[in-house]
């Protein structure tokens, strides 16, 4: 005999005798006929070569082997348990473990005003965060450590999917005592190479600012330049300069330093960025996936970001 001739309906079968210590109840907690419960463990016991109970006219006690028996059954119908609970858990959206990445000038401002109403919506997801560079996010979507991720501007790749979530507008962030703090009107054309303040090569932010200004000549200062949006919004607050923040950054609470920073729509064009979520075309949770981008443009949309 090997262990492809057990079957679970077997396994349960000898466990609830045991635990009702009774064939007949046991047949009833099982669903079936009494004969068939009987001569289906009669079967098993012959096809072991062993007696897994010791039959009375009052009771039915488990022999020493079939204790043994029925402690391993338990652990083994356990165990299949486990796999439906899995395969269902898949089937219900947003359920299991997650691997989001996000842009580092998205995630800490983005996060924030999703992870509630995602978490309220889905209680038995399990996010696992990560933030990142365009690239470095792209790479760990495609080899599969992340399943999807946010990024600041539309991807062009057969190998992957995106949907649109939302288009974020770029303030530009001066300090008070700056004279275009004091402008009603700011534009594209009042803005100096040699004032700009931008993030280091590698994000998107940097090439996005630089668009927004319609110009390739610009040469900026090495010396205007960082690593992250917080310390470029630092070096403004000092009155070094300005630069283009995202309109979700510029509303994050207590960001505004001590109101030493003043953010004002730019027109004529006003530049924006478009929010995508990306994720490998062949992932089978699409739906998971969609689920995300709808919770993601429910909690933006209150803050009208056009």
């Amino acid at each position: 005999m090997n262990a492809s001739s057990l079957g679970l309906r077997d396994l349960e079968y000898v466990v609830a005798v045991a635990s009702h210590g009774h064939f007949g109840r046991a047949a009833l907690s099982c669903n079936v006929s009494q004969p068939a419960l009987s001569g289906q463990i009669k079967k098993l016991e012959e096809h072991l070569g062993v007696r897994l109970f010791e039959r009375t006219k009052r009771r039915v006690l488990v022999t020493p082997v079939g204790q043994r028996f029925v402690a391993q059954a338990h652990a083994l119908l356990g165990g299949a348990q486990a796999l439906l609970d899995i395969a269902q858990r898949r089937r219900e959206l947003l359920s299991g473990p997650l691997w989001l990445g996000a842009i580092a000038t998205l995630g800490p401002y983005l996060f924030p005003r999703v992870l509630g109403p995602l978490r309220r919506r889905f209680p038995r997801v399990e996010l696992h965060l990560r933030e990142g560079l365009t690239r470095d996010l792209l790479h760990d979507l495609k080899s599969g450590r992340l399943d999807a991720a946010l990024l600041g501007t539309p991807v062009e790749d057969e190998t992957l999917d995106s949907a649109t979530l939302f288009r974020e507008p770029l303030l530009l962030a001066t300090s008070v005592q700056h004279p275009l703090a004091r402008k009603r009107v700011v534009t594209v054309a009042d803005l100096r190479s040699n004032e700009m303040l931008a993030l280091e090569d590698g994000h998107c932010l940097r090439d996005q600012a630089l668009e927004a200004c319609q110009t390739d000549a610009w040469r900026l200062d090495p010396g205007l330049q960082a690593s992250s949006l917080e310390t470029l919004r630092h070096l403004v607050a000092s009155g070094i300069g300005y630069t283009l923040v995202p309109a979700l950054a510029a509303r994050a609470p207590a960001l505004n330093m001590g109101r030493l920073v003043r953010y004002r729509r730019l027109r004529h064009p006003s530049p924006k960025r478009t929010v995508v979520l990306v994720w490998r075309r062949s992932l089978p949770r699409t739906h998971d996936v969609a689920a995300l981008a709808d919770v993601i443009r429910r909690a933006v949309l209150p803050m009208r970001l056009r």
